[in-house]
Parts: structure tokens; sequence; C-alpha cells
């Protein structure tokens, strides 16, 4: 197959992305770009005769635009408040490591995993990286894979509608979620995203986890926070960041069983409801202790994957700051555990 031919598939998927956002808008179901799109491509990529395939080259450019828009919400106003987010982000810790303790004993006496292999499924985030390391340590990266990727999507799915309908927030519909393009300075916004793409290959270059998302994302927090920028990123190009991400997650058990898919929904789902249950007891102790808005705090406190999540508080006006330090903080700590312990779980 060559390049273009590999393209146009990718392209046709987006587009089957879109056209389930255009039926979930017209439900006027929340996030309609990013849960139509799962819904759609998660149908279209079980037909085996279609000429689609997951657009996963699109994940960086993607991954950019988010990394830029959550830079941007750094703002020296917010940076004011940096000190007082500290207790808040010091919860993360015991957080983190009671959902990695929590997860592993579920996995390991509940579901018959291996301990390497449920060490790295009960992770809360990096995907990619615990597979990478499950490799080196001969786990079933498999499992790792179906369980990690069920999880995101639990989470992705399940968060918009928690807000919209326990929250009584509206994310529903076709409607303008930041600046429209035509009020955008495209000179100024070619600049930014040029800096984002250099941020992310540097970052990418010296081995930064997430290093797409987060390279740009400080490029970001630095012109934006010095006011050397102040454009933010178009309206247009987050829908398409939502449709990518939608598609690519519906792509996730592409060449898997039916059988096996909801055999692992339902132990992942076991995972979900241990998860909430740890998540929700923070969400109260940051919110009644520090007085956080409750959506920032839920979302902060959410163990799914850091763009998912950004890009959701990015579309519900969440304080955006205080959402990514925690997920920075969480993802730092992953990243750190997770193979330091990997090589020394025997069995």
């Amino acid at each position: 197959m060559t390049k273009l031919q590999s393209l146009i598939q990718m392209l046709f998927a987006l587009s089957i992305g879109v056209v389930g956002a255009i039926l979930f808008i017209y439900l006027q179901l929340p996030l309609p770009w990013l849960l139509g799109a799962i819904f759609a491509s998660s149908i279209a990529m079980r037909f085996e005769s279609l000429p689609i395939q997951s657009p996963k080259p699109f994940s960086a450019p993607a991954r950019i635009l988010i990394g830029l828009t959550i830079g941007s919400a750094f703002t020296p106003e917010i940076l004011e408040f940096i000190d007082i987010y500290l207790y808040s982000l010091l919860l993360v810790i015991p957080y983190t490591i009671i959902t990695i303790i929590a997860g592993m004993y579920y996995y390991y006496r509940y579901q018959g995993f291996d301990k390497k292999t449920a060490y790295l499924s009960a992770m809360p985030g990096g995907v990619v990286e615990m597979v990478i390391i499950g490799e080196e340590i001969k786990a079933d990266i498999v499992k790792i894979t179906l369980v990690q990727s069920s999880r995101l999507f639990f989470i992705v799915v399940s968060l918009p509608f928690i807000i919209q309908y326990v929250f009584k927030i509206d994310i529903s519909g076709n409607k303008l979620i930041t600046t429209p393009i035509s009020q955008i300075n495209i000179p100024e916004f070619a600049v930014l995203f040029v800096l984002g793409v250099i941020a992310g290959f540097v970052a990418k270059k010296i081995r930064l986890s997430a290093a797409y998302l987060i390279g740009p994302m400080l490029i970001s927090i630095f012109v934006h926070a010095t006011g050397i920028i102040t454009t933010t990123i178009p309206d247009e190009f987050l829908k398409f960041v939502q449709v990518v991400f939608g598609t690519i997650i519906g792509f996730t058990f592409i060449g898997v069983k039916l059988k096996e898919i909801f055999k692992t929904l339902f132990a992942t789902l076991g995972h979900f409801i241990i998860l909430a249950i740890i998540s929700t007891t923070f969400i109260v102790i940051a919110y009644y202790s520090f007085g956080f808005p409750v959506i920032s705090t839920l979302l902060a406190f959410s163990p799914g994957g850091q763009a998912e999540l950004n890009l959701i508080a990015i579309l519900v006006a969440a304080n955006v700051p205080y959402i990514t330090l925690h997920h920075i903080v969480r993802l730092f700590i992953v990243m750190n555990i997770a193979p330091i312990f990997a090589k020394k779980i025997k069995g």
C-alpha cells in the first residue's frame, strides 16, 4: 500500500468520525465531536471490507494543538495562584499510589492476571509507555493494551455525561468552544504552531514523556504568560482534534474478537468502579479542603489520558492550569514508579 492510499484511508476514517459527530449533534448528546467519532469509528472498523485505517499519524499534530491550547490558559493572572494549587497537588501522590495498589490487587486477585501484567494494567495513564515496559519485562502486552484502552474508553465516554446530566453543564450540540478562525490573528497563530512543532520535536529528542503534548504546552505557557503571543487555537481546529482522538479511540479494538472485547470491558468495569470510588474520595477532600470548583476538581482527579482529559477541560471551560498541573504530577509519578518496580516484580 502506498503512502497516498494509506492517507486516503485515514481521511476516510476521519470522515466517518465526522458523520458520527453530526449524528450526535442532531441528537444533542454531550461532546459530539469526540463521542460521535468514537461511536462511528468503533462500528466502522468492524467491517473489514471498508478501506479505512486508524489515523494515528494525525495524533502528533493533534497533541501539539492541545498542548498549545493548554499553554494559552496560563495567563499572568492565573500564574499568581500557582502556590495555592500546591496543597491540592500534594494529594496526587497518595491518590496515585492508592490507585495503583488497588488496581493491581483487583487484576491479580479477581481477574487472574500475573503480577507484572496486573501492575502495568493498574497504572493510571501512559498506555504506550506501559506497553513498552511490558515488552521489556515479558508481561502480557495484549491484556495491558486492552485494559488500558478500555479504562480510557470508560472515562472519556462517562465524564461528558456526568458533567452534562449530573452537574447540568451544557456541552451538547455544535456550539462554539473557543474563538472562530475568522477572528484569529493568522500570522501569529502560524508562529505559535511552528514553535509548538519545534518544541514537540525537541521534547521527543530528549525523551520527555508525552513529548508532543508537554513540549508545545511549555512553549505556549512561556509566550502566553509573558504576553509575547495572545492568539489562541481556532475553534475549528479543536473540533478537528476531537474527531482525530475519537476516531483513534474507536480503532483501539481493531482485530480483536467481540467476545474478548466484552470480556475485557467487563473486567475493566470493575476496575473503573474502584477508580470512581478512589477518585470521588479525593475529589471530596480537595473540594471541601481548598474550595476549587467541583468540575475542575473532578477532572483533576480523574485517572484518564492527559490529552483527553485536558481536552474535556478546555471544552467545559474548567480551570485548565489547575487540571493540567495535577495530571503532569500524576504522569511524572507513574512514569518514574512504573519502570523501577516493574523490573522487581516476580511472577
